[in-house]
Order: structure tokens, then C-alpha cells, then sequence
């Protein structure tokens, strides 16, 4: 269980949330994740455990609703000047974001405790942006772009020993791009 939805914005809610956020973000900076507990975050947010568990239900839905919050974009994707340019920097990007050790960790807590659809909304609001680019090509859907491009990518973080190669990334575009 994220957050709980229907809450306002700003006010007393997204302080006390932001604050959970922070405090959740210093402590995995900190220390070992294993050791991080809800009366440490709560401590350090300046609120009680039971705040936390009231709004979170328990530590791993606190850590991916903090996972999910890292997850939304600060910008927009890159615009190269074309569509394969651009779906090229995007797919570079987030494999780049995504294998590190921060973006394994945000994908396992997303994993393990979000809700359903919501990376998939996240990814196809970028891919959507990049999309309406250009409206006068023919363009794949959303849905194909993030089957043949964020899938085979998470998958291979998530399951494979190794990352996939950038010249792998690209034949992914390539046949993404094919109609």
C-alpha cells in the first residue's frame, strides 16, 4: 500500500511526507538498508511510528513509495531532432539510471511492494512526450516501445548478470521503430 491517495496537496500531508522521504533518503545514505527501521525514519522525520505505519502500512511500502518518487522524471526526455535519436538517448539513459546500484535498488523496491502500473505510467509518459514529437511520422505505440525497450532492459538488470549492451539497446530501438 503507497500512500494513500485522495490526500491534498501541500498543507500538513505532503510536509509530513516529504519529511518521511528525507529522512527514509538520508538513512539509506547513511547506513546498510538492512538496518533501517520505521522508529529510525520516524525519529528523523520528527513524527511517530505510527504516522508511518498508518500511511505506509509497513517498511517496504514506504521504501517504494520513496523508490517511486526518485523514479519520476525532473525533465523531459532528450530531443535530439529526430525519434530515433531521441528514443536512443532515452533507452541509454535509463539503462545508464537504472543499472547503477541506486536504480537496482529503487527497481527492487519498486518491485517487491508498488502499485501496479505505475513504472509503466512513468515510462509512458516519457515515451508519450518523445512520441509527440513527431506526429506527422508513423510511430509505434507506447506499449510496443515499452515491451521492446524498458522491458528487455529491467529484465536484464533485475535477472541477468550483466547489463545489456549499448549496441543491443539500439537494435532493440531498431525494432521498435520497424512497423
Amino acid at each position: 500500500m503507497a500512500i494513500k491517495e485522495g490526500l491534498r496537496p501541500g498543507g500538513r500531508s505532503a510536509r509530513v511526507q516529504e519529511s518521511v522521504h528525507s529522512a527514509v533518503r538520508a538513512l539509506l545514505e547513511e547506513q546498510d538498508r538492512a538496518t533501517v527501521t520505521v522508529p529510525q525514519i520516524a525519529t528523523r522525520a520528527g513524527v511517530t511510528p505510527s504516522t508511518i505505519y498508518r500511511r505506509w502500512g509497513d517498511l517496504s511500502a514506504l521504501l517504494a513509495d520513496v523508490a517511486l518518487a526518485r523514479m519520476r522524471p525532473d525533465t523531459e526526455p532528450a530531443d535530439t531532432g529526430s525519434l530515433r535519436g531521441d528514443l536512443r538517448a532515452w533507452a541509454e539513459q535509463y539503462l545508464d539510471e537504472m543499472s547503477s546500484e541506486p536504480g537496482r535498488q529503487m527497481l527492487r523496491d519498486v518491485q517487491c511492494s508498488a502499485t501496479p502500473g505505475f513504472c509503466a505510467t512513468i515510462i509512458g509518459g516519457q515515451l508519450q512526450t518523445i512520441l509527440d514529437r513527431y506526429p506527422d511520422q508513423p510511430l509505434p505505440s507506447v506499449d510496443r516501445l515499452i515491451n521492446l525497450l524498458a522491458a528487455p532492459t529491467v529484465f536484464s538488470i533485475l535477472f541477468s548478470a550483466a547489463a545489456l549492451e549499448i549496441e543491443e539497446l539500439h537494435r532493440l530501438v531498431e525494432m521498435a521503430l520497424s512497423q
